[in-house]
């Protein structure tokens, strides 16, 4: 399954912020395994596909999570959060690859 996600890299980790009640926090709680792959908007891979172990983030990881996002995204990475309150709270993911 292929789920495109914003994302940050910083300190040779990614960081990915979502809420907890989506399907992404669901598969990582029972398996850390993770794929990655630069791709397309709509998730259609674009490049070679890389291994990795994922972890949520505690309360100062997800903040500098969100500010990463932000600094990359700007005012999108705001405007999403008020389409997305349905998914929970926010948590935040972060992907070291192997």
């Amino acid at each position: 399954m292929t789920t495109p996600v914003w994302f940050a890299i910083d300190d040779n980790k990614i960081f990915v912020v979502t809420g907890n009640k989506t399907g992404k926090v669901k598969r990582l709680n029972n398996n850390p395994k993770v794929r990655v792959a630069p791709s397309g908007i709509r998730g259609q891979p674009k490049g070679e596909w890389l291994s990795g172990n994922a972890v949520l983030a505690d309360s100062v990881q997800l903040q500098h999570a969100l500010n990463l996002r932000i600094k990359k995204y700007g005012f999108k990475a705001r405007l999403s959060r008020l389409f997305s309150r349905t998914k929970g709270d926010l948590v935040g993911i972060i992907i070291s690859l192997d």
